[in-house]
């Protein structure tokens, strides 16, 4: 678990490492998964294309087995941090091992 967690709970940390896995691989320059600052705003903080975004959920949501159907243009919109993307994930794993 990093030092700075998303959601404390053995799913929560699982999403949350393969939300910085996934983030890390579409960033360039590419920023090592544990410096990742979750409150950080990915398109101003990383240069987040939404190209990259759009990479990054699609990405996300296989490793973790969440359907990216569960999210409307206007919740892809509102995920600004990778702490909002970890959080919104979890609310759709029920509780499935990540």
């Amino acid at each position: 678990m990093h030092p700075d967690t998303a959601i404390d709970t053995a799913i929560g940390t699982a999403i949350e490492n393969a939300a910085r896995e996934a983030l890390s691989a579409v960033l360039d320059p590419e920023v090592p998964p544990e410096e990742l600052d979750l409150d950080a705003d990915m398109a101003g903080s990383y240069s987040l294309t939404s190209l990259n975004k759009v990479l990054f959920l699609t990405e996300v949501c296989d490793a973790t087995d969440v359907d990216l159907a569960n999210f409307t243009e206007h919740d892809l919109a509102d995920m600004l941090t990778l702490r909002s993307v970890i959080e919104s994930l979890t609310r759709h794993t029920d509780n499935k091992a990540v």
